[in-house]
């Protein structure tokens, strides 16, 4: 005996009436599961609702221009095979509302996405950074490219084309740059008619000159494809989500923005010490105090000593927007690529707050549970790497902030002490910061500060 179920509008967070803009499913059609049924369009971006499951749509309960909000009936679905449970319907929803917040948008709008990184084992750290969305795209290199949620950025001060996710996938299937395409749809949407318009004018027009900004061309020479098959057995394996959301983010930032990266170490042995007598009290409640957590105390009195960083740039190139609040985006490494939820208020944060903190919403990160709202409002990211090793990277920078800080991995090493040489646990700096806003000197000056602090944790009271 077949079995339906209704497949219903997921979380979408805060969003209420919005408004269809696309059928892709109607009445007897079958379809697979992810499959897109309808595309919804907010303010800022657009989205498609999947179906939960394999099977055949029944009854359709939306037409074109219709207003949705969470909850609404989208169709009745006949389902092949094992019922769908309602975790594989909600499943759907942190992602849904991360793209109502993040896919293609009318408006430009903040992206995030740097390296990967989870809380460190002690002494360490956990998960590569942007160079990572984080988008988180999150990770080393945001954020973004198409996959039903692509973060509006102007990190480089150019806006993603505002388009839905199924036309962006004719577009691919067509080998069309949709960053070239006039959209005639209300507020400048790109439409199919749009895009086919534009391959029969690119196959009738000659070649013209490529785009170029100061000298430099915009325009990179395609990789030529290659039959892999021809020297060996290959594997094609898919790219998850999160990851091809990051690739696109990730590219315009490290093109976009000039990066430099200041290095110095911390000489964290006292910290250390302090950390593992505490650690026990942690434990008690149900979480690790971890090396992480002093970073980012040591981070919110470098952002105050250091306005500049706590920062960004407006929309305009030509004017900087200091923030007077200190929230923390910390590169979390999850099974389906990096994410950068955001750790808010770390001024009024104890110590042991901020170890529960980053353990609870590093697991739902993991789970794929995150919100909206969680990965939205960062001022600057921490990218850990410390728990796989290394000396030294360079992390892209989570535009629209001007700065990232990277992490190694702690290691033993003598130090003078002016009389002589003592073993001492030194932790790898690595602060890649936007050269339009930063200079090298106040660079030096901010790594060397939040060294100090985590040199002397008596100095983060002060």
């Amino acid at each position: 005996m077949s079995k339906t179920i209704e497949i219903k509008i997921p979380d979408i967070g805060d969003f209420r009436d919005i408004p269809v803009i696309e059928v892709l499913a109607s009445v007897g059609d079958h379809v697979d599961a992810e499959a897109g049924l309808v595309t919804l369009e907010s303010d800022k971006a657009t989205m498609e609702v999947p179906s939960p499951a394999a099977g055949v749509i029944r009854e359709m309960r939306l037409k074109l221009e219709d207003t949705v909000s969470e909850g609404d009936v989208v169709a009745i679905l006949e389902l092949d095979g094992a019922p769908a449970t309602e975790a594989a319907q909600d499943a759907a929803a942190p992602q849904a509302a991360q793209a109502l917040q993040e896919t293609e948008p009318a408006a430009p709008a903040p992206a995030e996405q740097p390296g990967r990184s989870e809380p460190p084992e002690p002494g360490q750290a956990r998960a590569p950074g942007p160079g990572a969305l984080e988008s988180g795209a999150a990770p080393d290199g945001e954020v973004t490219a198409e996959p039903g949620a692509e973060p509006a950025a102007e990190g480089a001060g150019t806006l993603l084309p505002y388009a839905s996710p199924a036309i962006r996938r004719f577009a691919r299937e067509l080998g069309v740059d949709l960053n070239r395409v006039s959209g005639s749809g209300e507020k400048g949407r790109i439409l199919r008619e749009d895009v086919a318009g534009f391959v029969k004018s690119a196959l009738a027009a000659p070649a013209a000159a490529a785009p170029s900004m100061g000298g430099l061309r915009l325009d990179f020479p395609k990789l030529s494809e290659s039959d892999f098959s021809r020297y060996g057995e290959i594997e094609k394996q898919p790219l998850t989500r999160i990851q091809r959301i990051s690739a696109g983010h990730l590219h315009r930032n490290w093109v976009g923005i000039p990066h430099v990266t200041q290095h110095d170490e911390a000489d964290i042995t006292d910290m250390e010490a302090f950390r593992r007598t505490n650690a026990g009290e942690a434990e008690a409640q149900g979480f690790k105090l971890t090396p992480l957590v002093f970073l980012m105390k040591a981070m919110v009195a470098s952002l105050k000593k250091f306005p500049r960083f706590n920062a960004s740039l407006d929309a305009d190139g030509e004017t900087l927007i200091l923030k007077q609040y200190f929230n923390i985006g910390i590169a979390v490494d999850t099974p389906d690529g990096l994410v950068v939820p955001v750790i808010r208020n770390c001024e009024r944060k104890g110590i042991m707050d901020l170890a529960r903190e980053l353990a609870e919403v590093s697991a739902r990160a993991r789970e794929g549970k995150l919100k909206p709202q969680d990965i939205q409002g960062g001022c600057i990211s921490i990218s850990s790497l410390g728990g796989i090793g290394g000396t030294a990277f360079t992390p892209i920078i989570n535009a629209p902030e001007v700065a990232i800080l990277g992490v190694s991995r702690s290691s033993m090493k003598p130090v003078w002490n002016g009389s002589e040489f003592k073993p001492r646990l030194l932790l790898p700096l690595s602060l890649s910061y936007d050269h339009r806003v930063i200079d090298g000197a106040a660079a030096a000056r901010f790594t060397r500060f939040l060294a100090g602090r985590l040199e002397d944790l008596r100095r983060l009271t002060l």
